[in-house]
């Protein structure tokens, strides 16, 4: 009610106030220099270089520099002269330095800082990856054992890595890579083939010495490939399969020696005896002899050898008589020597069909090494022999051969027996270091036993310390695997008492049910943990396993049937569940309040009596289905509304698009119609996307705001005129009121006139009050001059009474001098506008009143009243 006691005493603004529009001062202060004739000077005084020049200057001299380029950005007051100093910085201290200067301060060059912060962090870190790829690859090239997935590795980790740097480097890393594997391929190709060129030296037909320089060569080149760079790199098995098979191809270089030192001393006797004449020879004495020399290999030469010392039997003579005290010479191969002879041979037939089949199936198994069967052939032919079975001297000779081959090959047997036992003591003392799953342990342990009973049947009996040795390692082997199935059997035992204890709660939770307090979430809570824990019981022991599997099954089942029927009520309540939520209206207001309170009662069902999994998922996934629906439609009208928001949206940026496009040309008289229409079309529009509201609001007011600045500011440029015009129809009617009261002054009424309609119209009632001054003033020179002089004089008071009160309404110092009467008039202004009710205030009708009264001014009261004339001109009035 009093801030007219407090109004700031002057007139304008202060440049810069709140609320004054950017470049306001700045035009009022070109229009004070266009009122004084002045003109803008440029940055510096006398035409000299502002300060954007001189720094533009320096930015043409820094050459590169990125420091002093630096040093140009923190001290440069321009944003586009930093940010073009900007593209020389690179280091990254320097850029830091930078960033951290302009942060705060220029948004461009910290955001191009921040970027190149970002790219040599990124250049960083994948240098760093790149030398970890590079430390992996030489560690992988220091490692023994190299394989392709670790390489295969490497590459992928290299592919997602920048870092060109490095890449010469990794490269050559890479090729070595590549080349230890190609090495070791090849390494595992030859051992390969090598393995089977071994296995090959049985039927190459070699002579013992290229069979044993054969066998020699690949011995080396093993030994070669087991100390080379990529020997870890070699299967273990292919490994120990050569060493095996070198093994037993060793053994048997021995006997195709003695096999060819056999064929050479029997060809070399055979030889002598088919250059002697028959007559010579004696049968016997050729047949012992032959019997003497070592025996004949079962191979294609020992047999042809065989045949010719038969036919050279044949073309000898026969004897038919012996002496009479001679004795028949032992036979061989345990064969029953007969003291006597009778001094006159009987006709021997010799063996039958059968033994003699017999014979040659024992001498074919012989030669596939088939010792056990050829054994039991021997047997079969000594207890034919032994019931009376004579023999011809040839077959006699024959079968001596065959045992003499058997005998040698057993005895080969038993050697190579010996070291395969040892070589099998050997395995299996290697199995507790092998880390095998234990029932593979069992298997092996139980696979060489198995072994060392087929070596018993073929290479006969062990000896003792071998077979005790035998017998401690399998123990040894053997122990982990036996304490894991006795921890085995002790895990079905706890099971089983486990499976017991399951069966008694199951039988327990039965009688709580039979007293009536039956709690279906705990009941069904209790089945479905039951069950669980007895699919989770594990092995049991089979004669323990099915009684207690029916017992759980019935006592299951017994408390499964009250909860299967609570459960069959239980989903019809979820069915009504699923039709209440289908028949809400989408777009009801209160829909989605409903559809909570819906799935706030599915909850405590489904917390009441849970469902079978199955059946609950399917329940659950038909009401979700409805609520999604129900969602789904409510969202569809969402984005509908949305759309029509967003129409709604373009049509009020358009209403404030119009207002900004006519602010600039927007005056007092069409100012009014255009925010009045604005305001009706802007009502008329529906609502706008909430997120989007506060800036369209935002835009639509400043729109407003603008027109109305232009149009106040174009009602204070009309009033500005108006009150220039005011004031010199006011001088020069004042002019007029001085020269009336001069009595010195000799006017001419025309010149008046002609000064008057010199003028410019006025509007706004100020001409008609002027006027009929000027015109009184007029009428006063021509006649009556006194009276109207007296007139003036009188008035003095009034017109100094009506501008205080005014200059009090306005806001303006009226001067010291008039203090005292300004504080008074306050006083009554006040006490007057309290009784009426109204605030006090200067309306605009006053001053047309004070320019209308006739009154002599000195200098200061005619400013006074101009002052008054501008405040009103720039308030508007």
């Amino acid at each position: 009610m009093f801030e007219f006691l407090f109004k700031r005493q002057g007139g304008d603004k202060p440049a810069g106030a709140p609320g004054e529009q950017p470049g306001a001062a700045d035009g009022a202060a070109a229009a004070r220099n266009a009122a004084r004739g002045e003109t803008p000077a440029r940055d510096g005084a006398d035409g000299a270089p502002g300060p954007r020049e001189r720094q533009a200057e320096q930015l043409t001299h820094l050459n590169g520099d990125e420091d002093a380029a630096v040093a140009f950005i923190l001290s440069c007051e321009f944003s586009e002269l930093r940010l073009a100093a900007a593209e020389l910085v690179h280091s990254r201290a320097q850029l830091e330095r930078v960033h951290a200067a302009m942060r705060n301060l220029d948004r461009r060059v910290a955001k191009l800082m921040q970027s190149r912060l970002d790219a040599i962090r990124h250049h960083e870190a994948e240098l760093r990856r790149g030398q970890e790829a590079l430390a992996h690859a030489q560690a992988l090239l220091n490692d023994e054992l190299l394989t392709p997935n670790h390489v295969a590795q490497l590459d992928r980790k290299w592919a997602v890595t920048e870092a060109p740097e490095l890449a010469p480097e990794f490269d050559a890393v890479r090729a070595e890579l590549g080349k230890r594997l190609e090495d070791q391929v090849q390494l595992q190709r030859a051992m390969i083939d090598r393995l089977a060129a071994l296995r090959q030296l049985d039927a190459s037909g070699l002579d013992p010495d290229a069979f044993a320089a054969r066998l020699a060569g690949l011995q080396e080149e093993q030994a070669a490939a087991l100390v080379a760079q990529g020997h870890a790199s070699l299967p273990r098995t292919l490994v120990a399969e050569f060493a095996t098979e070198h093994a037993r191809l060793s053994a048997s270089l021995a006997t195709l020696e003695q096999d060819r030192a056999a064929l050479a001393a029997r060809e070399a006797a055979l030889g002598q005896w088919e250059g002697q004449p028959a007559a010579e020879l004696k049968p016997e004495l050729v047949r012992k002899e032959w019997s003497r020399l070592p025996a004949v290999p079962a191979n294609a030469a020992g047999a042809e050898l065989q045949r010719r010392f038969e036919a050279l039997l044949a073309t000898l003579p026969q004897e038919t008589t012996k002496p009479k005290h001679e004795h028949k010479p032992a036979a061989q191969d345990g064969q029953p020597a007969e003291s006597k002879t009778p001094k006159t041979a009987k006709p021997n037939k010799g063996a039958d069909q059968h033994f003699l089949d017999r014979l040659d199936a024992m001498e074919a198994a012989l030669q596939q090494g088939s010792l056990g069967t050829a054994a039991e052939l021997d047997k079969s032919l000594k207890e034919s022999k032994d019931k009376g079975m004579r023999l011809t001297q040839a077959q006699a000779d024959r079968l001596a051969h065959v045992r003499a081959e058997l005998k040698r090959l057993s005895d080969w047997a038993r050697w190579g027996g010996n070291v395969s036992r040892e070589e099998l003591i050997k395995s299996v003392e290697s199995l507790p270091t092998q880390n095998l799953a234990m029932s593979e342990l069992a298997k092996k342990v139980g696979s060489m036993r198995e072994r060392w009973k087929a070596l018993d049947s073929l290479s006969g009996p062990a000896p003792r310390s071998l077979w005790e040795r035998f017998d401690a390692a399998c123990g040894a082997a053997y122990a982990p695997a036996a304490a894991h199935f006795r921890h085995l059997a002790d895990e079905r035992h706890a099971n089983a008492a486990r499976g017991q204890a399951l069966v008694e709660e199951a039988q327990a939770e039965i009688a709580r049910l039979a007293d009536g307090s039956a709690d279906w979430k705990h009941v069904s809570g209790t089945v479905q943990r039951l069950r669980t824990a007895w699919s989770h019981l594990g092995a049991i022991d089979r004669k323990d396993k099915k009684r207690l599997d029916a017992l759980f099954s019935d006592a299951l089942n017994t408390l499964q049937r009250p909860l299967e029927a609570q459960r069959k009520g239980e989903m019809a309540v979820r069915e009504q569940l699923i039709e209440e939520a289908l028949a809400l209206d989408p777009h009801d207001r209160h829909a989605v309040d409903a559809l909570r309170g819906l799935q706030a009662r599915w909850q405590e069902h489904a917390r009441a009596v849970p469902l079978e999994r199955k059946a609950e998922q399917a329940l659950w996934q038909r009401f979700r289905a409805a609520c999604d629906a129900l969602f789904a439609e409510r969202k569809e009208h969402a984005h509908a509304l949305d759309s029509e928001r967003r129409s709604h949206e373009a049509a009020k940026e358009a209403v404030s698009a119009r207002l900004e496009a006519a602010a600039p040309d927007a005056t007092p008289a069409t100012a009014g119609k255009l925010l009045r229409e604005a305001a009706a079309e802007w009502q008329a529009i529906g609502p706008v996307p909430r997120a989007h509201e506060a800036r369209i609001d935002k835009r639509y007011h400043a729109a407003i705001a603008a027109v109305q600045h232009h149009a106040d500011v174009a009602r204070r440029a009309a009033g500005m005129a108006l009150a220039g015009a005011v004031r010199d129809k006011l001088r020069l009617i004042q002019a007029l009121e001085t020269a009336l009261v001069n009595p010195d002054a000799h006017t001419n009424p025309a010149d008046w006139h002609a000064r008057w309609d010199a003028l410019l119209p006025l509007e706004g009632g100020y001409e008609e009050v002027l006027r009929r001054r000027f015109d009184a003033g007029l009428a006063a020179l021509e006649d009556g001059r006194e009276t109207y002089a007296r007139q003036l004089e009188a008035n003095r008071e009034r017109l100094l009474h009506e501008l205080l009160r005014l200059e009090i309404a306005a806001g303006i110092d009226s001067g010291a001098e008039f203090a005292r009467e300004r504080l008074k008039l306050q006083v009554e202004v006040l006490q007057s506008s309290l009784k009426s009710g109204q605030k006090p205030g200067g309306q605009p009708s006053g001053l047309r009143e004070l320019l209308g009264v006739p009154a002599l001014a000195d200098a200061r009261t005619e400013t006074r009243i101009e002052q008054l004339l501008l405040r009103q001109a720039k308030d508007g009035r």
